[in-house]
């Protein structure tokens, strides 16, 4: 950790040595760059001198600061997810960062408890012991040590016996398959990380003076296109975009999801192991599950890939909750089923259809907009003061597209309850099926707005302490929605 924690710190102040290598004029220079390396070596060595944490039968605490001192604590029973994390550097020294999910989102709240760095093997233990309940014991606990110092078996601290160290036997879910990397494309992170990375460089370049049109192969590249016909140009710069976007979509895939692994382990948790520079190994209890997510994106949609995430208590949403990175839609419904140990998905279940009128609202709150701006630009092209081909494109385009987007909307709704599980589905950009335990539901809620109850309609939400912590059925008529409720509550 006295490596780790001012590495980090010299990252972190990256900006500041900028600062310092500028401002430093002269002979001063090396002085101000030194006194400014010093000063960052020194926060990150006094980082880990005041840093203690504990752990006892009921709680677990981080102690950390010199001016402003800064205690954590967090009731073992409120632990809702643990995650290990490894960075490049972490993992050159054995270390790791533990951080305890409360699921606790306040304001002021981060809703996490972190231990940065620890060694693996502490990681471990201390993950096993948060996880398992019946392993505390006042007896073996409540010594205060230094993070990134304590080992099985010092003082204060409890050994770890022969059993704890053997790996324990679990139950495989879902492994990588190399043939999923065709989904990394699909993403659009690709596109828009690139994009982003070469817009920065880009504008770096030209803060620092470097004509980039002089450049001799983008000169040659610039004269090219510009010798062509615009269309011909557009292709080829949208064409080289998408296909290094395609690229980098498959290194963050490959990065995100290296050597990926689902299991379920005798304790009574999930666990997903992943990561190929960053290693992450992210535990969720059990029985805090409390349905499963599958969401299916638009351009995932259309290569039939789906992600698959847990609805469970003290998460919402994000990488801890993700159990299976973008994959085949089969494999996504047939491991949610294995989470919820069905035999057969109930994400898959043939759902009931919304009424006719919730069709009117899908078509009215897609196609209106369409509509008005297609107006707006057709009275300009009147006035003079646009161009008539505007209007033309979104009569032609924009107006059809609306249209399917809205019968799409309402094709993907549907709802179902079953002996377990409450089953709802809708989206059209990004579809969205959840399938949620019935004991976990802790309440409804039904609403009507003007337009619905002209329509006859009402949204039944159901309401629990997982995951978004509100799933609706829109648009129902008012006898599936007391159907719902009274279904689920008796």
């Amino acid at each position: 950790m006295l490596a780790v924690a001012p590495a980090q710190e010299v990252v972190r102040f990256i900006p500041l040595l900028i600062v310092a290598v500028i401002a430093g004029g002269g002979g001063n220079r090396p002085f101000w760059v030194l006194a400014t390396l010093a000063a960052v070596i020194g926060v990150g060595v006094l980082r880990w001198i005041t840093t203690r944490y504990r752990l006892t039968a009921e709680r677990i605490e981080l102690t950390s600061g010199l001016l402003f001192r800064k205690h954590r604590s967090v009731p073992r029973d409120r632990v809702r997810t643990v995650d290990v994390m490894a960075k490049p550097l972490h993992r050159v020294f054995g270390l790791s960062v533990l951080r305890v999910g409360t699921g606790q989102h306040e304001p002021g709240n981060d809703g996490e408890l972190a231990l940065d760095a620890v060694s693996a093997a502490e990681s471990e233990r201390l993950r096993a012991m948060l996880l398992d309940r019946s392993t505390a014991d006042p007896s073996t606990m409540g010594t205060l040590v230094a993070a990134g110092t304590a080992a099985p078996g010092a003082a204060g601290v409890p050994a770890v016996s022969t059993a704890e160290a053997a790996p324990a036997a679990e139950q495989e879910l879902a492994s990588l398959r190399w043939a999923w990397l065709r989904f990394a494309p699909l993403t659009v992170l690709g596109v828009a990380s690139v994009g982003a990375v070469a817009g920065g460089v880009w504008q770096l370049l030209a803060e620092a003076g470097v004509d980039i049109e002089d450049v001799g192969t983008v000169r040659s590249l610039l004269d090219w296109l510009t010798a062509r016909p615009v269309g011909i140009a557009v292709l080829a710069v949208v064409g080289s975009l998408l296909f290094v976007g395609a690229l980098g979509a498959l290194a963050l895939y490959v990065q995100a999801w290296w050597g990926y692994r689902l299991t379920r382990r005798p304790d009574g948790t999930l666990r997903v192991n992943r990561g190929l520079l960053t290693r992450r190994s992210v535990s969720l209890e059990e029985r805090r599950l409390r349905g499963v997510h599958v969401s299916e994106p638009l351009l995932l949609r259309a290569g039939r890939g789906a992600r698959l995430s847990a609805v469970a208590t003290g998460t919402r949403g994000g990488d801890r909750s993700s159990l299976l990175p973008p994959a085949p839609r089969s494999e996504a419904h047939r491991v949610g089923a294995a989470v919820l140990r069905e035999p057969q998905p109930s994400t898959l279940w043939p759902l009931r259809r919304h009424p006719p009128a919730a069709l009117r609202r899908r078509l009215i709150r897609s196609v209106l907009p369409a509509v008005v701006l297609t107006a707006g630009l057709a009275a300009a092209d009147g006035l003079g003061t646009a161009p008539s081909w505007p209007w033309v494109l979104a009569a032609a385009v924009l107006l059809p597209v609306s249209v399917l987007l809205g019968v799409d909307r309402y094709r993907n709704l549907g709802h179902d309850l079953g002996e377990r599980h409450l089953v709802v589905r809708g989206g059209s950009l990004v579809r969205q099926t959840v399938a949620l335990r019935r004991s976990g539901v802790i309440g409804w809620r039904v609403s009507r707005s003007v337009f619905q109850r002209r329509a006859g309609l009402a949204t039944a939400t159901a309401v629990t302490a997982a995951g978004a912590g509100a799933y609706p059925v829109l648009d129902v008529d008012l006898e599936s929605a007391a159907w719902l409720v009274d279904s689920n509550l008796s």
